[in-house]
């Protein structure tokens, strides 16, 4: 059984086992630019070659994991596993699915609410699972899901974005904090979480990567945190 396979029965459908083993790293990542509930624009489905390419690569120099196979490569909706396909393809893996991921996902109450399940899920199994001790997990998501203050202001006296879940608000020697808002502008950051040891319940360090593309994806945009993405007028991208 794979990895993935694994999670597949773990994450989506067992209860967690009780001992505490995070893995070494996990890298997040939000989706590519979309153009309706249904699909990536051509500016996302661009970015997603590029990610698998460049920074998500197993080959290529600029590789945040080209010597770090990963344990699994994780989506959470349609847009995400859209997004994290070529990557997985790069590798030559497969990502375990589930219904809530190949439906159109709404921002409203009802829909979030179903992610908000399916992410406690894949948190606690990640930090629980003595699988990933000592492995790295690229996660690709939903950027109201990594960290919005909007979402936990609604769902109040739950916990539902990683930020909560991955207990980012207690990582120590971050500047201001990590941020309690992952911006609707951006596209182009990766979070990084690492772990120095397997019963940690708090990453030791949080940093970023901002995505600048090589050739021929250079025109792939890379604004600064929360400034407007300044993408083409034509782009289609909602």
């Amino acid at each position: 059984m794979t990895a993935l396979a694994a999670l597949a029965g773990l994450a989506f459908a067992t209860p967690m086992l009780p001992a505490q083993a995070a893995p070494k790293r996990i890298i997040i990542v939000r989706h590519g630019e979309k153009l309706s509930a249904l699909s990536l624009c051509a500016l996302g489905k661009e970015r997603a070659q590029a990610l698998a390419a460049q920074y998500l690569s197993p080959t290529s120099p600029m590789s945040l994991i080209a010597k770090d196979k990963p344990a699994a490569i994780l989506a959470i909706t349609l847009h995400t596993l859209e997004t994290a396909r070529p990557t997985a393809k790069a590798w030559g893996m497969r990502i375990a699915t589930n219904p809530l991921m190949l439906m159109p996902i709404k921002n409203d109450r009802h829909d979030n609410a179903l992610i908000n399940v399916q992410n406690r899920r894949v948190a606690r199994d990640l930090l629980e699972n003595p699988r990933w001790h000592g492995t790295t997990v690229v996660m690709v998501w939903e950027h109201f899901h990594i960290a919005s203050a909007a979402l936990e202001q609604e769902f109040a006296g739950q916990e539902v974005t990683l930020r909560q879940l991955l207990n980012l608000d207690e990582v120590k020697g971050v500047p201001g904090g990590v941020p309690k808002t992952w911006p609707n502008s951006n596209y182009n950051f990766f979070w990084i979480l690492d772990y120095d040891s397997p019963t940690a319940t708090v990453p030791s360090r949080f940093s970023t990567v901002r995505q600048y593309f090589k050739p021929p994806y250079a025109n792939l945009p890379s604004n600064d945190w929360g400034a407007p993405e300044g993408r083409p007028a034509d782009s289609g991208c909602t």
